[in-house]
This record gives C-alpha cells, sequence and structure tokens, in this order.
C-alpha cells in the first residue's frame, strides 16, 4: 500500500519556523516529482513548493518564495518543506504529494499530483 506520511506541523508565532517531513512507504519515489500543497478553510487548494526527481530544481509559489525551502533526501524516500517567517495567511492544511511520471519536474498545478498524503495543520497566530 503506497502512503505518504506527513509530520511537523503545529502551531508557531508569526516570524516562527516549522519542519515538515514527509515519508513515503509501499514504493519510492525517489524518480519522481514531488510537491507540497496547502487548503485553508473556505479556500482551494494550492501549490505551495515542488521539487524534480534529482532535486536539483525546486518551484515555489510567489507567497512562499524566500521564506520556505523545499529538499529531499531520496535514500530516505523523505521530503522537506523548510518554513521560515511564518505569517498568519501561512495557516492551512499542509498536503505532499508524488506526480506518478518518473524523471519529471516538479508539478505546479495540485491536479497534477497522483499520490496524497493525509494532511498536517500548520497554525500561525498574530
Amino acid at each position: 500500500q503506497v502512503q505518504l506520511v506527513e509530520s511537523g506541523g503545529g502551531l508557531v508565532q508569526a516570524g516562527g519556523s516549522l519542519r515538515l517531513s514527509c515519508a513515503a512507504s509501499g514504493r519510492t519515489f525517489s524518480r519522481n516529482a514531488m510537491g507540497w500543497l496547502r487548503q485553508a478553510p473556505g479556500k482551494e487548494r494550492e501549490f505551495v513548493a515542488a521539487i524534480n526527481w534529482s532535486g536539483g530544481y525546486t518551484y515555489y509559489a510567489d507567497s512562499v518564495k524566500g521564506r520556505f525551502t523545499i529538499s529531499r533526501d531520496n535514500a530516505k524516500n523523505t521530503v522537506y518543506l523548510q518554513m521560515n517567517s511564518l505569517k498568519p495567511e501561512d495557516t492551512a492544511v499542509y498536503y505532499c504529494a508524488a506526480n506518478r511520471l518518473e524523471y519529471g519536474f516538479g508539478r505546479t498545478d495540485p491536479r497534477e499530483y497522483d499520490y496524497w498524503g493525509q494532511g498536517t495543520q500548520v497554525t500561525v497566530s498574530s
């Protein structure tokens, strides 16, 4: 059974930092593009960051550029999202996702992801 399991969410004050992790099991995703997406209450799911299969290319939403960093450790089948200078508007459920194509580039459209984790809540207080 393929699973993506996120961890690292929580409550943090504005200006603080969190590091999210996404561990894959059931199959390797070392040859797949991965991404982080988020959904705030009453809003549609939106792209946050993506990384290609090798980790050589990364992509960010304008709203998080310069504050968030996506990375991966293919040996551990794990993807990370380092979030710094957090703002109240970053409050959302954060999802890890994988695209099914191998050796592809990162995806910025949530509809292009085929495997999803259950999500982890990030709450930023003002």
